[in-house]
């Protein structure tokens, strides 16, 4: 009787055991199902350098203090961070993607980002037209230009006038004393179309673009893929390269000597944008973090710190970071703009092209 009795007990603690455990299951997906987690960390897919150094020290550590999160900062390039979302489509990892506007059009032509919520992304009634996309599929956060940029100390040290055109970079004196941006950059992609555009070329007559720019390549040690080159100016490797105007002042900020020209033939506008990746493991604390970034305090932070010229209407700045920014409808109206929509619809022939003809033939 005994033994009967005790085996009963222990069916009774079994079966107690077993609606408890289907009890904390079922919380557990309440939990999952209303996005709340035990701990909730936020991924990003952003740039490197310079630029991943100011994120870290002033934009993320306020969101992380607002919003009670963690963020995990993913380093690469836009066409990096692109392969990643591309290879990620089924099980995305990422939340959040800042990608420069070519390839975020690539991105968004692949399925691979999500809407805007306006109910969530408040901030985007601030934000000027040319930010935005007609479908709020990701938005512009800065606004910059590529141009070029030299070592003025090293300029001055030879004798050699300022640089003025996209042209300047092919002459004979600057044989093995220039890194230049990969085709598989933006900045190296607008290098390509501006060099067609000082030669009487354009996005659809792209050859003497080519043809300039294998005259540039015998000068060059090297075509950097990280569209960050400032440690090849900082260790002497290169004197003059295009490059953003964001990323140049951002090192001309330490002391070093760079210069940012304007060419006479023209710069290109190059759009910083951040999307909500589809399918985000986070998708409303994305979303939360794309309006932190349009916020008027976060945009004055980006233009004071990364020199992107902000695109909230709201945004009051005044004294030299004027000059070290686009700032206003008047100033982005004078930057060349490229057709994104058929550059990428060439994108791929014309990085298979440079490859074989321009940066591992040079």
């Amino acid at each position: 009787m005994v033994k009967r009795k005790s085996i009963l007990i222990g069916l009774i603690s079994l079966m107690l055991l077993i609606v408890s455990a289907c009890s904390s299951s079922q919380t557990g997906g309440d939990s999952k199902e209303t996005g709340k987690k035990d701990s909730k960390t936020l991924v990003l897919a952003a740039y490197g350098g310079s630029y991943e150094k100011k994120m870290k020290e002033t934009v993320i550590p306020k969101f992380e203090k607002e919003f009670g999160v963690k963020v995990k900062y993913i380093t690469g390039s836009s066409v990096d961070t692109v392969s990643k979302l591309q290879a990620q489509k089924d099980n995305p990892q990422i939340d959040v993607a800042f990608i420069d506007d070519g390839p975020q059009a690539q991105a968004k032509s692949f399925g691979l980002l999500a809407p805007l919520d306006e109910k969530i992304v408040t901030n985007l009634a601030n934000v000027y037209d040319i930010a935005k996309d007609k479908d709020n599929i990701g938005v512009g956060f800065g606004i910059i230009s590529t141009g070029l940029a030299y070592n003025k100390e090293m300029f001055e040290q030879n004798k050699w006038e300022p640089i003025s055109s996209w042209n300047d970079l092919a002459d004979p004196k600057f044989k093995g004393k220039l890194v230049l941006p990969s085709i598989s950059n933006t900045y190296g992609l607008q290098m390509l179309i501006m060099a067609a555009k000082a030669n009487g070329g354009s996005e659809q007559n792209i050859e003497p673009g080519f043809n300039k720019m294998k005259q540039i390549a015998k000068n060059a040690v090297t075509f950097d893929k990280t569209a960050d080159v400032s440690n090849y100016f900082l260790q002497g490797q290169t004197v003059a390269s295009a490059w953003g105007s964001s990323r140049v002042f951002t090192l001309k900020e330490t002391g070093f000597p760079i210069e940012f020209v304007i060419p006479k033939e023209g710069a290109p506008a190059l759009m910083s944008t951040v999307s909500v990746v589809k399918g985000a493991p986070n998708e409303e604390l994305a979303q939360k973090f794309v309006n932190y970034v349009l916020s008027e305090e976060v945009q004055a932070e980006f233009a004071k710190s990364l020199f992107d010229g902000p695109v909230n209407k709201k945004v009051k700045l005044s004294g030299e970071i004027l000059d070290k920014i686009i700032y206003g409808e008047e100033q982005i109206s004078k930057l060349v703009k490229v057709d994104w929509e058929y550059i990428n619809q060439k994108r791929d022939e014309w990085t298979e092209r440079a490859n074989k003809e321009i940066e591992v033939a040079h």
